[in-house]
């Protein structure tokens, strides 16, 4: 391990902006079962880490945190959490928001399979994932699978929301495919970002649901990865349904996954399989 990680590593531990559970704080094994016990912060993320009672956005797989940190510049009245397990990306957002006396952003240290054991029932109100891998060949592991709806569902408030903002085409169409499925409202929704523009997610509606300072940052935050992706000359999707469904939630019947893996090709971006080499700094 490099020195500079360790250094992070290290500063980490002085951020109270960022918790770090270890495994053993969230795992729970009964009869050789795995699964997960509630973490002490379950339920209490406003009182003990914001001290304010405020509306809480999770971004899910945050990287370096741009997201997280400019959504809660940009709206004061919401409280903002990004989750990584990647400590050494982590440092730069939590560093930031310590700097600059954030109170109202936070970052937790975990597995996104754990991501129930902290967060309690209406806890949240809103979720963010951006550029997730969009695990061609397993299901499960995708972000927005029937399997990880349902885990979101235990701690978003009714009617809670789900944006995705995405290079994968892949992706992209299978979280569309489930969103129609399982008959959630769609809230936004272009296959072309950039292309489309802004009027037409104001004109969807989404702007008067997740205010405009969502949308906005939809086209002025580019993450490392979403620059790259860019360059490559892919375009960016987005979408963005509710979590409005109160029976089990069903896998897609009529997506066609060669289809769309032949769509997204066999390139081998950072992020999704590849060896790009993402810099430190």
């Amino acid at each position: 391990m490099g020195h500079d990680k360790l250094r992070k590593f290290k500063e980490n531990e002085s951020f109270s902006c960022l918790l770090q559970p270890e495994s053993v704080e969230v795992l729970d094994v009964k009869d050789g079962i795995f699964g997960v016990k509630p973490h002490a912060i379950k339920g209490n993320w406003n009182g003990e880490m914001f001290k304010e009672d405020r509306p809480i956005v999770v971004e899910l797989g945050c990287g370096r945190g741009e997201y997280t940190v400019d959504l809660g510049k940009r709206n004061p009245d919401f409280n903002y959490i990004g989750v990584d397990i990647k400590g050494a990306r982590l440092w730069k957002g939590a560093k930031y928001a310590t700097e600059n006396q954030m109170g109202n952003v936070a970052f937790l240290r975990t597995r996104i399979e754990f991501i129930e054991a902290f967060f309690a029932p209406g806890e949240i109100s809103e979720i963010w994932l951006t550029f997730s891998d969009p695990q061609l060949k397993s299901e499960n592991k995708r972000l927005t699978s029937p399997l990880f709806l349902e885990r979101y569902r235990k701690f978003l408030k009714p009617g809670g929301i789900v944006h995705l903002k995405t290079d994968s085409q892949f992706l992209h169409q299978y979280s569309k495919a489930v969103a129609q499925a399982n008959g959630l409202e769609i809230l936004g929704c272009t296959d072309d970002l950039y292309g489309e523009g802004k009027a037409g997610l104001y004109e969807s509606g989404i702007a008067s649901v997740c205010g405009k300072d969502a949308v906005d940052a939809l086209f002025e935050v580019q993450t490392y990865y979403e620059r790259m992706f860019l360059e490559m000359g892919l375009k960016i999707t987005y979408l963005s349904f509710r979590i409005d469904h109160d029976g089990r939630f069903v896998y897609p019947e009529d997506f066609d996954s060669d289809y769309w893996r032949a769509v997204e090709g066999n390139r081998r971006s950072f992020g999704h399989g590849g060896n790009v080499a993402e810099p430190e700094a």
